[in-house]
């Protein structure tokens, strides 16, 4: 399986004149081979974002103030080359094995459960033609259906991107990023699922938690695509 590392990547061009390409093994007709998923979630290692310890249950008995959290991976290999795929070539059929391989991580929900993408910049949105992570939320509540729905609930108040930013700007720029939609409706007996495609400092985590908290919702878990260190 060492070849699958590597990766092959293939122009966004390609993909429209010719079927998909798995992003792994190059096998066509799929942009992921069930071979590359079972890759990736045989090389899952759960850990906490905040102090890297293991955490297989979400929970991190470290960080107690922190919502339980369910990361795929690292920002690195066949999973980094997925998402960058995804966000940056507008690989749009990827969203729908990122999704399933976020469902094999995140805990059966048997109560009622909504799963919030984190809001994407617009003009992010118009590049690649999509909102990435609102469409994987979309997949990923027809996955966990009946109980789970997934609704756009926390807007941007501006288009400021932390790409390339360092640690203490990244802070400050989510403080004020994020409100409550004024359509929202909180059931506060819901379970809110937080989405995002990675983790690098937990700004946005952290100012969303915050919101979603002041709006009433008690019970939230973090799901994260990826985990990205910056030093």
């Amino acid at each position: 399986m060492q070849n699958i590392v590597k990766n092959t990547t293939f122009p966004n061009l390609f993909d429209l004149l010719m079927p998909h390409s798995c992003r792994g093994c190059g096998q066509i007709g799929t942009v992921l081979c069930e071979r590359c998923k079972l890759y990736i979630k045989t090389n899952h290692q759960a850990v906490c974002p905040h102090c890297k310890s293991p955490t297989e249950s979400g929970k991190c008995s470290n960080c107690p103030a922190l919502p339980p959290i369910y990361v795929i991976g690292e920002r690195s290999g066949l999973l980094g080359n997925i998402v960058h795929d995804y966000k940056y070539k507008s690989i749009r059929a990827l969203a729908r094995p990122l999704a399933e391989l976020m469902h094999e991580f995140l805990p059966p929900q048997d109560t009622p459960a909504v799963i919030v993408p984190l809001p994407t910049i617009d003009k992010h949105v118009r590049s690649r033609g999509f909102d990435h992570i609102k469409l994987i939320a979309k997949h990923l509540a027809k996955l966990k259906a009946p109980n789970c729905t997934s609704r756009q609930l926390l807007i941007r108040t501006n288009n400021t991107t932390q790409v390339g930013t360092d640690r203490a700007t990244r802070i400050l720029q989510a403080t004020n990023a994020y409100n409550i939609a004024s359509y929202a409706t909180i059931d506060p007996q819901a379970t809110y699922i937080l989405l995002d495609d990675v983790w690098t400092t937990g700004a946005s985590m952290h100012a969303c938690i915050k919101i979603l908290q002041q709006a009433g919702v008690s019970k939230i878990i973090l799901a994260l695509l990826t985990l990205s260190r910056l030093d």
